[in-house]
């Protein structure tokens, strides 16, 4: 877990245009690492070619589908609202019994363990879009066949290379933590539960051992695909395709992406959350649709969240860039 990342030259040389030094070195994942990686993308789709055969004529069960969403909502908040504004970022303290609860919610999300998943994050905002981000889509420059191959290396490629994130160095205090290394060290435990969970309400519901295989491919499989894919997406498009209503720091070309706010929680208000890293909620205009903003005032007013980071107005108004100007601008 404790691994250092190769380092990365000549990083204040970077002009923003130009592709990352070294960007086509790369050093392929273990076999082992690939293999598993492999196993977590493609078994989602291979699930979803499934459900089509079973559903044919006859449509998806409507019990089927509400597991899914109700499963999507806890495990992808456990990602937004426990592993990206709690943990990665301090926007809120929350009480420990419900740091746990939503590092284990995070965690059943299959995105991996709760101080890796941390590690690589806080990485990404020290060095965003620039020599040293693990999965910036401008690894290999702004030009259209630069930008199509980064996009793929931002979405999923990243994942199969060998460049590991110390946690030593960006995830200290959740080493620090005994409850966080706890969760830690369940990840796998947890990933199974997270499929057998599924499985197991939809025998108990249906009482047939063929809801549960349908409920195990809906609210496990697919869940998980969305879900992950909706996430690579905000690492991917939303550093593309968007607006950038808030100023960054230099080559941060973080946007706001509205159609996937409802689908990430509220994460694609990414230019927002770039700008005001800390702050709990990332949509920052009137209207911005910000489900895990949401949680977390739910959370505050139940007495279980404190010291919660809400929006500065006077901060906002001196981040405003004044126009809506379209990402690489």
């Amino acid at each position: 877990m404790a691994v250092s990342e190769r380092p990365v030259r000549r990083r204040r040389d970077y002009d923003g245009t130009s592709p990352f030094p070294g960007a086509g070195e790369h050093v392929p994942a273990g076999r082992s690492q690939t293999a598993l990686t492999g196993a977590i993308v493609i078994a989602p789709f291979a699930a979803l070619g499934a459900v089509i055969y079973l559903a044919w004529g006859h449509g998806a069960a409507l019990t089927d589908l509400l597991l899914a969403a109700a499963f999507y909502v806890v495990t992808g908040l456990g990602v937004t609202v426990g592993f990206h504004r709690l943990l990665t970022h301090g926007s809120f303290t929350a009480r420990p019994w419900l740091r746990v609860v939503l590092a284990v919610a995070g965690s059943m999300g299959f995105q991996g363990n709760v101080i890796d998943w941390v590690a690589v994050h806080r990485r990404h905002h020290a060095f965003t879009d620039r020599p040293g981000d693990p999965h910036s889509p401008y690894r290999y420059g702004t030009s259209l066949r630069g930008q199509l191959r980064g996009l793929a290396h931002a979405h999923l490629g990243w994942l199969f290379t060998d460049d590991q994130t110390s946690a030593e160095r960006y995830a200290p205090d959740l080493l620090a933590d005994p409850a966080m290394t706890r969760v830690a060290r369940a990840f796998p435990a947890l990933c199974a539960l997270s499929l057998a969970l599924p499985f197991a309400a939809g025998w108990a519901i249906a009482g047939t051992l063929y809801g549960g295989l349908t409920a195990f491919l809906w609210a496990g499989l697919i869940r998980i695909a969305l879900l992950q894919h909706v996430t690579w997406s905000v690492n991917s498009l939303c550093h593309l395709i968007g607006s950038r209503p808030f100023k960054t720091r230099d080559h941060d070309r973080a946007t706001n992406l509205w159609p996937l706010a409802l689908l990430s929680f509220g994460e694609s208000w990414h230019n927002g959350h770039h700008s005001e890293p800390t702050c709990a909620r990332h949509g920052l205009d009137r209207g911005q649709i910000d489900p895990s903003s949401g949680v977390i005032r739910l959370f505050e007013r139940l007495g279980w969240a404190s010291d919660v980071r809400w929006p500065d107005p006077e901060r906002l108004r001196r981040h405003r860039t004044g126009a809506l100007s379209p990402a690489g601008d």
